[in-house]
């Protein structure tokens, strides 16, 4: 599931849609922090970034926080279950 500015968007198809869909490519990203912790006995990691987002022909950043829970696979790797995008206003 992802949740982007308040849209809750559920599936591989639809979250895949969502994600090319945006301006992500004409888009300067700076991380502000970095936190992580352990989530399960599993190995997951929730994940919560904060940062700033600078557009195109746009004078002023938009400060942005995201949080994300990696959950890891048998075979070693991990995947996205929950991801949360929210641009900070104010």
């Amino acid at each position: 599931m992802l949740t982007f500015e308040g849209q809750k968007i559920q599936g591989v198809e639809d979250i895949t849609a969502k994600l090319t869909s945006l301006p992500f490519d004409k888009c300067r990203h700076v991380i502000s922090t970095i936190n992580s912790q352990p989530s399960t006995l599993t190995g997951g990691i929730v994940v919560f970034v904060s940062g700033s987002l600078q557009l195109p022909e746009e004078e002023h950043h938009l400060r942005y926080s995201q949080m994300f829970h990696l959950v890891s696979t048998l075979e070693g790797n991990f995947f996205v279950q929950n991801d949360i995008f929210r641009l900070n206003y104010g």
